[in-house]
């Protein structure tokens, strides 16, 4: 079931919905506030919507960057287990 969790976003609060447990919600917003905070303090006078959209944009190039070498490691994984299955194979026959 949804609960309400107050978070805290550049010194401003929101209240958002989440099935997820508390500690994680926070932990989120701590990582999102910390994001913003580093774009703010690397382009002074920087309006929040802004700051925002690079945030976005940042945390999303690095999900991107993830999922690619999850990827490129599932595939790797794969490739090592045919490996080691023909490997198998072939001293059984």
């Amino acid at each position: 079931m949804e609960k309400p969790i107050r978070i805290k976003l550049l010194d401003h609060e929101y209240l958002i919905k989440s099935d997820e447990e508390e500690v994680h919600v926070q932990n989120i917003a701590q990582f999102v506030d910390g994001r913003l905070r580093a774009i703010k303090e690397k382009a002074d006078g920087l309006s929040e919507r802004k700051a925002a959209i690079l945030a976005a944009f940042d945390i999303a190039s690095e999900y991107f960057q993830i999922l690619k070498e999850h990827d490129d490691l599932l595939k790797d994984i794969q490739r090592r287990a045919r490996a080691l299955n023909y490997q198998i194979e072939s001293v059984i026959e």
